[in-house]
């Protein structure tokens, strides 16, 4: 399976996404589709979580970083540069000490998620329609 629908997707993910991609085989037709799957079930669970310890543990900068840490990984892992990038930028914001900053890059990162969820959600319908003749080239990011 090769990224098809790639100027709707353009900039959200990045190389890692075509590394994972690049393990889909006949043996598992589904590989890309079900890692993408487990992603946003962990990052929808990462997400709240870190909401709760805004709540719970107001100031624990130490806190927020950790999950933050934990959701970087995830979101590098399958590609997910924009959501990265939030990540980070929250990670500055901690490291700043920065409560407003922290929430507004989680905002950002909240709306990120759900962009990237819905473009790879169409992304893998569009898939399905044009089958395996349609994943025959790959074209540039």
């Amino acid at each position: 399976m090769f990224l098809c629908d790639i100027e709707s997707i353009k900039g959200h993910l990045d190389e890692q996404f075509r590394q994972v991609e690049d393990l889909q085989d006949e043996a598992s037709p589904n590989f890309v589709e079900e890692v993408v799957v487990v992603f946003f079930k962990d990052s929808g669970r990462l997400i709240s979580n870190l909401e709760q310890a805004l709540e719970k543990y107001p100031r624990d900068f130490n806190r927020w970083d950790a999950y933050m840490q934990q959701l970087k990984g995830s979101c590098s892992s399958i590609g997910a540069s924009r959501m990265k990038n939030e990540c980070m930028s929250f990670r500055d914001n901690c490291g700043q000490r920065s409560v407003e900053g922290c929430m507004g890059s989680l905002q950002k990162l909240k709306r990120e998620h759900a962009i990237l969820r819905q473009k790879l959600e169409s992304y893998f319908q569009l898939l399905r329609q044009v089958g395996p003749a349609g994943a025959a080239t790959r074209p540039a990011m």
